[in-house]
C-alpha cells in the first residue's frame, strides 16, 4: 500500500469517524429531547379559588366591601341633596321664588348634579386604586406559592382552570399550594 492510499484511507476512516460521532451526538440530543419531553409535568390551578382560601384575601374582601359602602353613602348623600332640589324645582312652590332666586336654584342643582357625576367617576376610580392596594400583596403571595410548588414538584408549566376551556391532562396543584401556605 503507498502513501497517497495510507493517506486517502485514513481520510476516509476519520472523515467516518467525526460522521459516526456527529451521529451518535445528534441521536443522543434527540433521545435526551424526546425524553425529557415525556417528563415535562403540566399541572394546572385555580386561581381563584387559591386567592377566596386565603385568610388575607377574605379580610381584604371585607375592608373592600366597607370601603365601597363608605362611598356609597357619601354618593347617596349627593343623589339626596339633588333629589331634594329637583323636587323643590319641579313643585308648585316655584310660584313664591323670584326669577333671579330660580336661576340661582337652578344653578345650584346644576352644580350638584356635576358633583353627582364627579363623584361617581373618582368613586369607581378610588374603589379599583382601594382594590389593587389591597390585593396585590396577597395574590403575589399566592403566584409565589405556585411558583415554588411547581419548582418543588417539577412542573414545567402550571396551566389556569378558569381561564382556558382545552387543556391537556395534567394534575391539579391546588392543594400542594394550599399545604404549601398552611391551607386547609
Amino acid at each position: 500500500m503507498s502513501i497517497y492510499e495510507c493517506v486517502r484511507t485514513f481520510g476516509k476512516t476519520n472523515q467516518m469517524r467525526k460522521i459516526s460521532i456527529a451521529l451518535f451526538l445528534i441521536g443522543g440530543l434527540l433521545s435526551a429531547g424526546t425524553r425529557s419531553s415525556a417528563q415535562t409535568k403540566t399541572g394546572c390551578i385555580s386561581f381563584n379559588e387559591l386567592l377566596t382560601a386565603m385568610p388575607e384575601f377574605k379580610l381584604a374582601d371585607t375592608l373592600l366591601a366597607r370601603y365601597k359602602d363608605t362611598l356609597e353613602e357619601r354618593f347617596n348623600a349627593y343623589k339626596t341633596e339633588y333629589d331634594e332640589q329637583a323636587n323643590l324645582l319641579s313643585s308648585r312652590d316655584t310660584a313664591r321664588f323670584s326669577s333671579s332666586q330660580l336661576i340661582i336654584k337652578r344653578q345650584s342643582l346644576a352644580e350638584v348634579l356635576a358633583r353627582l357625576q364627579g363623584f361617581n367617576q373618582e368613586a369607581t376610580a378610588l374603589l379599583e386604586q382601594k382594590k389593587q392596594l389591597l390585593l396585590f400583596p396577597i395574590q403575589k403571595k399566592a403566584s409565589d406559592a405556585i411558583q415554588a410548588v411547581s419548582k418543588e414538584y417539577g412542573y414545567a408549566f402550571v396551566l389556569e382552570k378558569d381561564v382556558l376551556h382545552v387543556y391537556p391532562s395534567s394534575e391539579d396543584i391546588l392543594p400542594l399550594v394550599k399545604k404549601r401556605l398552611g391551607l386547609r
